[in-house]
């Protein structure tokens, strides 16, 4: 991977602080996600932070799989969460799960219980959210509040061994149901699932919830520094009661930053469930999708996005991300990366009249004219060429430069064709342009220092390769398209955000492409092969358009 400049930072100036004082002496971080679904842009930013900030204080970090809900998981989402992260450039010290702590985490429930500090709550779910309170009044004391110590740990063993249905019963922590932070208010730290777990099986039928399991997996791990998004800065009072309470040697520091937010996105996994599970997307990885798979089948290089974060910083300040920046780095990478190709999406073939009927050139052009030691590549000239339906018409407009009747274009890396005709079928749609080609101009350059001001990009109808392409867009019109004051997300759907085009044409030189491979069509965007795409049916993906055309 590419060596990059990290700008310093807040999160830094903690660290280093930390280093300074002897808080601690090496940095350990890890990158937490549940295994419940695909990981998305706001992922990868978390991803970006922990692993460069491991590798800037030559730490460790490690893949944790925050597996306390087996309900929502599966080892599907395990792989694909590692294949992202690798996919990005990083590599994770180990790969552990918060379920190799349940041993751990039970035991020190079993100690906040006989500290008497946590309860066995048989009040439900909704009584539990209703005695809560609000942020201006207190909340209610549970009737069970004051169990005794040897009551609690008999329901928590029996609650253990499966002798209650699922939300029978719950253990809370026993903090201050009058603190000012509703997290602080008796929260639940375990509950009852009669659940299969994907690592453990059924040997747990109770299962910690996060805000209990993630402190105590940090600090038995020996993480330092936890380092998480924003929405949990009002959970750090409770994650350090845990660690206080409990008198865990060397507790971990968490530090919050600003997530990644990102207009014309969707990230709510529960939303993009449902565009799946609707069809209205092809899968977790549509290259329409904020997903890292759907960005990377789209086309976009990891390094473009590792580009992206950092060109957005880290902050602990709300903010929003134009999309148009990401694409910007996209297209910076790619300018410089991706080979160049003609490819015709549209096509009108052009009969070049004064061209031997039998006669075929092999032409040199280069991969990257940016790039000279990427070579060149050998394409082929013939009588019968396509060119875009649009590079031609009949009566033209102002400012019009391609071929019309009587008009003289290049093309590109060939020859200067003047267009003398044109075929039309029975309902006066064109079906051929004729044109006549200067022998003299080979390379798209005339002796006589004559100039003109159109250059189309075209293929050989003889050994173009046929390929479906299928046009990308932002999947949504609506800068946030979960604002639920303008109706359902759903509404906000851009009915444009997809369109596919059969018969297209690429340079023959390129039959064997493969999926991933990414090219810059000429004058057309950077385009990728899709991963269905096959020998007998090559896909294209548009990645992002030449410039922005977005409005």
């Amino acid at each position: 991977m590419e060596e990059m400049t990290v700008t310093s930072n807040f999160i830094h100036d903690f660290i280093d602080e930390d280093l300074k004082n002897g808080v601690y002496t090496h940095v350990q971080t890890r990158f937490p996600p549940e295994p419940n679904g695909y990981l998305h842009i706001g992922h990868a930013k978390a991803i970006q932070i922990n692993f460069s900030i491991a590798e800037k204080y030559g730490g460790i970090c490690n893949l944790r799989l925050d597996d306390t809900n087996p309900s929502k998981e599966d080892t599907e989402y395990v792989d694909a969460i590692k294949e992202d992260i690798q996919w990005l450039g990083y590599q994770w010290n180990e790969v552990l799960y918060a379920s190799s702590y349940f041993d751990f985490i039970h035991e020190c429930a079993i100690k906040l219980i006989k500290l008497g500090k946590a309860y066995v709550c048989d009040l439900s779910a909704d009584e539990i959210r209703e005695s809560r309170g609000t942020l201006t009044e207190p909340g209610k004391e549970s009737p069970y509040r004051n169990r005794s110590i040897e009551e609690n740990l008999d329901l928590f063993t029996r609650m253990t061994n499966g002798e209650f249905p699922d939300g029978a019963r719950v253990l809370r922590a026993k903090i201050d149901m009058a603190s000012p932070n509703i997290n602080m208010r008796d929260p639940v730290i375990y509950r009852i699932a009669h659940v299969t777990h994907h690592q453990t099986g059924d040997k747990w039928c109770v299962y910690p919830l996060y805000d209990f399991a993630h402190p105590l997996s940090d600090t038995k791990e020996g993480v330092t520094h936890s380092l998480c998004s924003l929405e949990f800065e009002n959970h750090r009072p409770l994650y350090d009661w845990f660690l206080k309470e409990l008198g865990l040697p060397n507790p971990s520091r968490q530090i919050e930053f600003a997530r990644l937010n990102l207009n014309y996105c969707l990230t709510s996994k529960r939303k993009c469930l449902q565009l799946v599970k609707e069809g209205i997307v092809d899968g977790w990885d549509d290259p329409r999708m904020a997903t890292i798979c759907g960005m990377r089948r789209r086309g976009y290089p990891a390094a473009a996005i590792r580009d992206f974060i950092n060109r957005v910083g880290v902050s602990k300040a709300y903010s929003v991300v134009d999309f148009g920046l990401l694409e910007a780095c996209v297209r910076d990478d790619l300018n410089k990366n991706a080979p160049r190709c003609m490819a015709v999406l549209r096509p009108l073939k052009v009969i070049i009249d004064n061209y031997p009927e039998d006669k075929t050139e092999e032409l040199e052009l280069p991969v990257n004219q940016d790039r000279p030691e990427m070579g060149t590549r050998k394409i082929t000239f013939s009588k019968e060429l396509f060119v875009e339906q649009e590079d031609f018409m009949i009566e033209p407009v102002k400012k019009y430069f391609r071929l019309f009747p009587g008009n003289e274009v290049r093309l590109r890396g060939a020859y200067f064709v003047r267009c003398v005709g044109y075929d039309t079928d029975e309902n006066g749609n064109v079906t051929a342009v004729h044109c006549t080609y200067d022998p003299e101009s080979r390379g798209g350059n005339s002796p006589d220092g004559r100039k003109v001001k159109g250059t189309l990009h075209w293929v050989s109808a003889k050994d173009s390769v046929p390929f479906e392409a299928r046009l990308y867009d932002r999947l949504f019109n609506a800068e946030n398209p979960s604002d639920e004051s303008k109706g359902s997300f759903k509404d906000n759907l851009n009915p444009d955000s997809l369109v596919v085009l059969d018969g297209c044409r690429l340079e023959g030189g390129l039959s064997d492409v493969k999926p991933g491979d990414t090219f810059q069509f000429m004058r057309q965007g950077y385009f990728c092969v899709d991963k269905s795409s096959a020998s007998d049916k090559i896909i294209f993906n548009r990645t992002v358009q030449l410039n922005s055309s977005w409005k």
